[in-house]
């Protein structure tokens, strides 16, 4: 029987710049192999091929996506065997703990014709300049967005009811963990719900929420009190050793949007758009923020307020989005320099050298099981 995988996001294009959440969920494994190597050398088919291979045996696997391309991964896990392969280039640069002992580089660069990359030196060069400017304009566009949303959240900040919110919370506290205090340090991973990708707004929620009995939608306006409420409930787990999957917003990374306590089948999550979703099985419930504790009225009376708000908010996104978009043409073209003077069997032989370590690791491990 196959394996199940896991799909999230891991590293981010915000409002804060590019943001990495690598090290939570990286932490444990005792094997990490960073892969270096420029644009299209093969980085992200060498780790979808042996998550392939994982699979097939009955291993569960987590794939983090790249936020930059959406054809592409930026790290394999497979956590049974505390084994992980990753992108370690730029942006998402990984520093080794234990180089060696845990962290092994990956150089695919074995595999290009420098000579040939050499004679395209000045292509290159104005190419990655290109494409970091677009970059800087979609982070500081999407700053611009988060102003104007900050905007937007004063209203609703400004007529809510904060007695209610923590009553609220803590009756989801209370209906949630009850009593339950287990014997053991929480293990909180943090990954963000989606990401701000070349082709917009990317989520996995139907993946990352499968199997999980109890589903939460929490619907509300901007700054009804979806994120606070949501590091509340994280923290009440943490503090009774309940193991927590903590997802960042996306646009915002010291928000969240979503949290999951897998050990007790309860997922709750920010259900408004861009990763709108709606009931869909039993065990599926609505809270409404907005109803629950926002001044009755707010939205007409102070509609024209919001619509202009809500223009430009949206209108900042959609240009943030497009640079990303023009990054990603940028770098495919980037791509068509080093995909001719690459030799893939050389990557190849790589990528069978990681899989047949990697099956050592799990004879060791049954080994030491038995």
């Amino acid at each position: 029987m196959a394996g199940k995988i896991l799909n999230y996001f891991a590293g981010g294009n915000t409002a804060k710049g590019f943001h990495t959440l690598y090290d939570s969920n990286l932490q444990g494994l005792e094997r990490i192999y960073i892969l270096k190597g420029g644009p299209g050398t093969g980085k992200s088919s060498l780790m979808k091929k042996i998550g392939n291979e994982w699979v097939e045996k009955g291993y569960d696997i987590e794939l983090l996506h790249c936020s930059s391309d959406n054809n592409s991964i930026d790290g394999l896990i497979i956590r049974a065997l505390k084994v992980g392969v990753v992108d370690g280039t730029a942006p998402h640069v990984i520093e080794p703990k234990a180089p060696g002992a845990v962290e092994q580089y990956i150089n695919l660069g074995e595999a290009w014709d420098a000579h040939a990359l050499a004679v395209e030196k000045k292509n290159i060069q104005q190419l990655s300049n290109r494409i970091s400017a677009s970059f800087n304009l979609a982070y500081s566009t999407f700053k611009q967005a988060l102003d104007v949303h900050d905007d937007w959240e004063k209203i609703y900040i400004e007529n809510m009811d904060f007695e209610k919110a923590d009553q609220l919370t803590n009756r989801l506290i209370q209906s949630y963990f009850g009593k339950l205090k287990l014997n053991k340090k929480s293990d909180i991973r943090h990954r963000f719900l989606g990401a701000a990708t070349p082709k917009g707004a990317v989520d996995f929620v139907p993946n990352l929420t499968e199997g999980i009995e109890k589903r939460y939608f929490i619907k509300g306006r901007p700054g009804s009190g979806k994120s606070t409420m949501l590091k509340k409930l994280a923290a009440a787990a943490e503090a009774r050793g309940i193991d927590t999957e903590v997802y960042h917003c996306g646009f915002d990374p010291n928000s969240l949007d979503m949290v999951i306590f897998r050990e007790i089948g309860i997922a709750i999550f920010d259900s408004t758009a861009p990763h709108e979703y709606f009931p869909t099985r039993a065990g599926d419930e609505i809270i409404d923020m907005y109803e629950l504790l926002i001044t009755p009225g707010t939205d007409e009376i102070y509609e024209d307020k919001i619509k202009p708000i809500a223009e430009s908010y949206k209108g900042k996104m959609k240009e943030a989005i497009s640079y990303l978009a023009r990054a990603k043409e940028l770098h495919d073209e980037l791509e068509a320099i080093y995909v001719p003077a690459m030799n893939f069997s050389i990557v190849e032989h790589i990528q069978t050298r990681i899989s047949d370590e990697i099956i050592d690791l799990e004879l060791n491990a049954i080994v030491s099981n038995q």
